[in-house]
């Protein structure tokens, strides 16, 4: 166990850290974006490009008794979410109409999900996990902060309603689950687990996959 966890804290002062800070960049991008989509000040849209980047990174750390959480102990996140912010706020309105905001919002989300996904795996791996939970962990850590970025501006998020969300965020957790059972290096199986988890979000939402959506009936309305 103290063999794991030293192997660990040694991958996460690099790769683990590039990809995480990459991640987050990615998922503040996205937070930015629907910030400026829906006429944010400033404060805000670097508010929602915060929340976005690190409410996912945050509950993982918590759950995993990694506390302070990162996002708040390293100011690499801050400044890594900030900078993301305050490039979307001068760039998008002046290079951008925000009819195609929409478009940006899927692909920078789709990468974070991606990203966050494996690194949130590989990091409950390396804190003791079983196998079996991680994934799980490396899911919540790929959702969290793109539902955080739907609520705070009033939005159903994406993980309740979109093509495949929750699912591709599990398929790559899972991927780096089994490259670690069959001694896959770390990197490899982070980078195959984000390729996976970005291509199946972005063919579900070309072909239009989903889940099974709940339906009423054609005549009955639910108050």
């Amino acid at each position: 166990m103290n063999e794991l966890t030293a192997a660990f804290k040694e991958y996460a002062t690099g790769t683990l850290l590039v990809l995480d800070l990459i991640g987050t960049f990615v998922f503040a991008l996205s937070g930015a974006v629907v910030g400026v989509k829906r006429r944010l000040d400033i404060f805000g849209v670097l508010v929602i490009s915060f929340a976005a980047a690190s409410a996912g990174g945050i509950m993982r750390d918590l759950l995993i008794d990694s506390v302070p959480p990162a996002a708040i102990r390293d100011w690499r996140y801050m400044a890594t979410s900030v900078l993301a912010g305050l490039l979307i706020f001068v760039w998008l309105p002046r290079s951008r109409r925000l009819s195609e905001v929409r478009s940006l919002v899927l692909l920078f989300d789709a990468a974070g999900l991606g990203l966050f996904a494996v690194t949130g795996t590989q990091k409950a791996l390396g804190y003791g996990l079983h196998p079996a939970m991680a994934p799980l962990l490396g899911m919540l850590t790929g959702i969290g902060g793109g539902m955080l970025r739907d609520i705070l501006v009033a939005e159903i998020p994406n993980v309740l309603r979109a093509d495949l969300y929750a699912v591709a965020a599990l398929a790559g957790a899972v991927v780096v689950v089994v490259g670690h059972l069959f001694g896959m290096a770390p990197l490899m199986a982070a980078v195959l687990g984000a390729l996976i988890c970005f291509s199946l979000r972005l063919i579900a939402i070309r072909r239009g996959w989903q889940l099974p959506v709940a339906d009423a009936g054609p005549n009955e309305r639910i108050e």
